[in-house]
Order: structure tokens, then C-alpha cells, then sequence
């Protein structure tokens, strides 16, 4: 008789609508059949297992699917503060990941994708962003010696732009919106590796220390409810790797409650958690998250509901008031972030957020990223 196939052992990548594995390769970025990538799932970490001698998310490699023998390629990423804070009466925490290097929590993503890139001996990439993602791919690609093109949407922060050029990116910018940046930038995949952080599965290897970080940050344990802001959905499946991982690992007794917002001007995620069509898409000052159409749609809404979470899309105005609270406590964010901060009394208000337990609101990134938005939100003073 034959023998049965024996499960390969160790991790792989896993694309979880056709079911098909392929081995655990950086240079393998999506499935044979245009399928998004996940690494299978790795065992999660005990408190010993974190190296605190290592001032980054780096403290967790023994939770990340890089090879031995290569250094990672870091600028200090991760370790960002957790505050306490209050808004609307309801006690909050606020995770700040604007203190990651380049302003964002993308650089979480960049530096692991990067560095497994770099130890597969990649020297050029393409990647596509409106902002936040292609600066903070440019600033890791800069540290590893890696050439980087990043197609940027017409129409782009400038901030992010100059921030992104100024680590020796080649800034390209394509003609219509985030659609047709992506198109592009599939197009150039077929000469050059791609690097694009919404697609690769190393970063969110990356993105998934947050969960890791986290339940470092509460005395190794998970929050009740994490409050995030979400455009192609990267921390929210972050999170769900990571704290899935813990819970498999006996590590925590629950899944927090992942509590997602959109703005309402653009909320695709939203409408397909809630089984509504999509409405009318419209400009807006959140920019980060105007993604049309998410690579991972199914994927995020799937990781919420696991989570026993909910989803909420705000109306701009809301979101621009939201930027003004922050900063009157202290907390200068790009609105994008400040969408995460609107959506904590609408959650309160349908009892996902609940007095007495412990709840993580995630700010992705810093107001000096959006200083064109942020001047009209904040107009000088004319008295005289």
C-alpha cells in the first residue's frame, strides 16, 4: 500500500480561499491562482520566549517565520507608549504607533517583510501606497541597501510624498485613484520583485507584534477590545493572527474584540460585514483608508466576526472633530487615526465597549503626515 502524505513540517503559506499550500518563500507574495497569502499559523510566544534585551518588535523573532543567521533590518520599530486616556466619559488606552520610525504602524509590516526579503537577496522593488505604506517600505528598503519604486495615486499627501523621496525612493504617480495605482504596480510585478505591504504575507507577520506587543504592555494579557481604523484591514488581521496565535498557545483565555471603523465616505469592509451593498463611494480627509476594493475583504470581515467584534462607518464630520479632541489631549494624528477615536461612542453606545474592562484604542499615525488637512481643521487666528 502507499504511504499517506505526510504534513510538511513547519510553517507555509497558506492561501485560505483555495486551500493550497505552497513552502514558506519572502520572493512568493501571492497564490498560482492570484489568491492573497498567509503564513500558517506559528506557535504563539511564552513570556520567556521575548528577548528583553532587544529595544524593537524584534524582542518577538521567536514568533516570526524568518530564517537564522540574518539580521533583521530594524530602526527600533515597535516598544511604541500605551496611555491611559478618557474620551466621552469611557476609560480608555491608546496605543500610540506613530512612535514607530517613519510615523506609522506600517513600518511593524516593513521591517519583517524587508528583512525577509533582504535575506533572499533582493535588491530592488515596486510598491504601490497612498501614503504611509510606500514611505515606510522606502525608509526599510533605504536601511537594507534596496532599491525601491513606489507608485504613488495622484493626488497624494504631499508630506508623505517628500517623506518618501527623501529616503531615495523613485516616486511615481499614477493618473486616477488607489485602483489604479494597484493595477499598475501589478503590471511592473512581472519584472521586478514587489514588495506591496497589502498583498505580502511577511508583513503581516509584521503587523501581528501589535498583538504581541500588547498583551506584553497589559501584563500578558489580552485587552477586552481593540479599536482600530481600517482601509485594506492589515492590523486588524494583525491582530488577529497574533492574539490567535496566544490563544492557541493557552497564553490568553479569550479573543479581544476586534471593533473596526470606516469612514463612512468610503467603507467597503463595513458594508460587507453588515451585508449591504456598497454605498456611493466620496472623497475623504482619512486617506489612508480610501481602498475601494481591500486584497483581503473576506479575510478582515471573517477575523472580526471571529473576534466577536463589530464594525462602524463615520461621517466625516465626525472624523474631523475626533482630530480636534485628540489634539486638545495632547495627541497630534493624521485623520485616519482619528477615525478609530470616532468610532469609540458609537461602540459604547451599542455596548462593545463596556465600563470596567479594558479597552485599546490603536492611533496609526502622526498629524505631521497630514499638515495640508490639518490646516483647515485648524485655522490660524485672525484676531488681531
Amino acid at each position: 500500500m502507499p504511504e499517506p502524505e505526510r504534513e510538511p513540517e513547519g510553517p507555509q503559506l497558506v492561501d485560505g480561499r483555495s486551500g493550497r499550500t505552497y513552502p514558506l518563500d519572502a520572493l512568493r507574495w501571492r497564490g498560482d491562482d492570484g489568491g492573497p497569502l498567509t503564513v500558517s499559523p506559528l506557535p504563539g510566544l511564552a513570556p520567556g520566549d521575548i528577548d528583553g534585551s532587544v529595544r524593537s518588535l524584534w524582542r518577538y523573532r521567536a514568533a516570526l517565520p524568518l530564517p537564522g543567521g540574518h539580521p533583521p533590518v530594524s530602526l527600533g520599530e515597535g516598544m511604541t507608549p500605551l496611555v491611559e486616556g478618557e474620551w466621552a466619559g469611557a476609560r480608555v488606552r491608546f496605543k500610540l504607533e506613530w512612535f514607530n520610525p517613519t510615523g506609522s504602524f506600517k513600518d511593524r509590516g516593513s521591517s519583517v517583510m524587508v528583512s525577509a526579503l533582504a535575506a533572499r537577496g533582493v535588491r530592488e522593488v515596486v510598491e504601490d501606497s497612498s501614503g504611509n505604506g510606500g514611505s515606510s517600505v522606502a525608509a526599510y528598503c533605504a536601511a537594507a541597501g534596496i532599491g525601491a519604486t513606489v507608485l504613488v495615486p495622484e493626488g497624494t499627501s504631499p508630506a508623505k510624498v517628500l517623506q518618501t523621496r527623501a529616503y531615495g525612493a523613485r516616486i511615481t504617480p499614477v493618473p486616477g485613484g488607489r485602483e489604479a495605482t494597484a493595477a499598475e504596480a501589478l503590471r511592473r510585478a512581472g519584472e521586478v520583485m514587489y514588495a506591496g505591504h497589502n498583498w505580502h504575507p511577511y508583513f503581516l507577520q509584521g503587523t501581528k507584534t501589535l498583538a504581541y506587543e500588547l498583551w506584553e504592555d497589559l501584563g500578558f494579557r489580552a485587552p477586552d477590545a481593540v479599536v482600530t481604523v481600517a482601509g485594506a484591514g492589515s492590523t486588524v488581521l494583525g491582530c488577529d493572527l497574533g492574539f490567535s496565535e496566544l490563544l492557541a498557545a493557552g497564553r490568553i483565555a479569550r479573543l479581544p474584540r476586534l471593533l473596526v471603523a470606516q469612514p463612512a465616505a468610503c467603507a467597503p469592509l463595513h458594508a460587507a460585514f453588515r451585508s449591504e451593498p456598497v454605498p456611493e463611494f466620496g472623497p475623504t480627509i482619512a486617506e489612508g483608508t480610501a481602498i475601494r476594493a481591500p486584497v483581503r475583504l473576506p479575510e478582515v470581515v471573517a477575523a472580526v466576526r471571529r473576534s466577536g467584534g463589530d464594525m462602524a462607518a463615520i461621517p466625516e464630520q465626525d472624523i474631523a472633530s475626533a482630530v480636534r479632541a485628540l489634539a486638545s489631549r495632547g495627541l497630534y494624528v493624521e485623520p485616519t487615526s482619528a477615525t478609530a477615536a470616532a468610532a469609540i461612542d458609537v461602540f459604547r453606545a451599542r455596548g462593545a465597549i463596556r465600563d470596567g474592562e479594558t479597552t485599546v484604542v490603536v492611533l496609526t499615525g502622526s498629524g505631521l503626515k497630514a499638515t495640508g488637512v490639518l490646516a483647515g481643521l485648524f485655522p490660524a487666528d485672525t484676531a488681531t
